[in-house]
């Protein structure tokens, strides 16, 4: 993450500030942290955000025995990489659950069994997955849909925070959290520790899922297309109208031409540009312009595709022995 510059009509207005709390904290560092807050991440924090800003931070301060938001600012501008994650991570919100805004599921099986069945392979993609709990709850959809635990399908699931990602991979959770799964699910993807209220996700569920940093703000992202549907749910709500066009116009291009793309239930794009129109409730499908950007973009990903080999494949109907053998 370089040293960039807010533009300044995203920039939130100073308002007059003196110290607060226990760490030195004025207005202009406010200005200053949202400025940095955008560049880096693209979250745009308007000045109501102030003392959200100041509680995310300042435990951070503390541990670096920094007493002014000042000091901070100036550290993250030498460019310490290492410190500038730290930031990002502070800011982000990551709460999330196992089948959050369930009906979304539904639609995924439906348009991952009635699709192509001749092609290769497919994925999905989890943009912004926190914990892990949306890739999770993807990854059991389509084991249950597909009757395998190696459905022909991928879930690459991403986020900009590391910390979280870090809980993503180990798939370890308070029992309660798992409150919306049934208990044949439970048992089947979990191994449950009783007496700590743990449950750990097993093998062959975690196995589905790759994890990986995205920031959704670099120029390129580290995803193989073409995509079949994509979970950027309660995520572009942080960021403004510039950035969310943004986002779709790279989203497109990335996407089967009959992919999906899954919305938080605050979120709707109908307004935003020509390449996605509504499908169902919070469910996005490319419009006409945005299939022939997506088809103008297979020429691309096609030779890559052709070149897998069966190592490669998943043969859901080879592996059923085996599967009915494998540890549930």
């Amino acid at each position: 993450m370089d040293k960039l510059a807010l533009p300044l009509a995203a920039v939130p207005a100073p308002r007059t500030g003196v110290p607060r709390r226990d760490l030195e904290y004025v207005a202009n560092d406010f200005v200053c942290l949202a400025s940095l807050a955008y560049a880096y991440a693209g979250i745009s924090l308007g000045p109501n955000k102030e003392d959200f800003v100041y509680s995310r931070l300042a435990p951070r301060l503390r541990r670096l025995a920094l007493t002014k938001f000042a000091d901070y600012i100036r550290l993250l501008n030498t460019g310490d990489l290492n410190e500038q994650q730290e930031f990002v991570n502070a800011l982000t919100t990551n709460y999330t659950e196992f089948f959050r805004e369930a009906h979304h599921f539904p639609v995924l099986v439906q348009q991952l069994l009635e699709g192509e069945r001749q092609r290769v392979s497919r994925t999905v993609w989890c943009a912004a997955c926190a914990t892990g709990e949306e890739a999770y709850s993807i990854a059991i959809a389509l084991i249950e849909a597909f009757d395998s635990l190696r459905p022909p399908v991928q879930v690459l699931a991403s986020d900009i925070d590391t910390d979280v990602l870090a809980r993503a991979v180990a798939g370890v959770y308070p029992l309660d959290k798992l409150a919306s799964l049934s208990e044949a699910q439970i048992e089947r993807f979990f191994d449950v520790e009783s007496t700590l209220r743990l449950a750990t996700v097993r093998p062959a569920l975690r196995r589905l899922v790759a994890f990986r940093r995205i920031n959704l703000l670099d120029p390129i992202w580290m995803v193989r297309p073409p995509l079949d549907a994509i979970f950027c749910r309660n995520v572009m709500i942080y960021f403004d109208p510039a950035t969310q066009e943004r986002m779709l116009s790279k989203f497109a291009p990335l996407m089967h031409p009959g992919g999906l793309l899954f919305v938080g239930h605050a979120e709707n794009y109908t307004r935003s540009g020509n390449l996605f129109e509504l499908q169902h409730k919070t469910v996005y499908r490319l419009s006409e312009s945005g299939r022939a950007l997506a088809a103008r973009s297979a020429a691309r990903w096609r030779p890559a595709q052709a070149k897998l080999t069966s190592e490669s494949t998943h043969d859901t109907s080879a592996n059923d022995s085996a599967n009915k053998r494998e540890k549930n």
